[in-house]
């Protein structure tokens, strides 16, 4: 009796361990929840950090073009106060 009892003691063990043991379809649901989660913060966080970028890259262009835009039309007044004063003296000169 005593390896039968042994026996059976082991059948329940092992048994016992089998149902304690996680149920894969439950682990690969759980796992496929985690990579959704996982991909969810990576594509947040990427989408932060070129939001941040473009209102970043807006400021740089800005500045800079602000600044062309000034200096053309500064340049464009010098020559147009040039070239009237040109008129001006030729006009002066031509015969009537």
């Amino acid at each position: 009796m005593d390896t039968v009892d042994a026996e059976l003691e082991r059948f329940i063990s092992r048994r016992a361990s089998q149902d304690s043991a996680p149920n894969p379809d439950e682990e690969e649901e759980s796992w496929k929840a985690s990579v959704r989660k996982h991909h969810a913060l990576v594509r947040e966080e990427n989408r932060a950090a070129w939001c941040d970028y473009h209102r970043q890259q807006a400021a740089r262009h800005r500045g800079i073009l602000e600044a062309l835009v000034s200096y053309h039309e500064r340049r464009a007044m010098e020559l147009g106060e040039i070239g009237e004063a040109c008129l001006q003296d030729q006009a002066g000169r031509l015969p009537r």
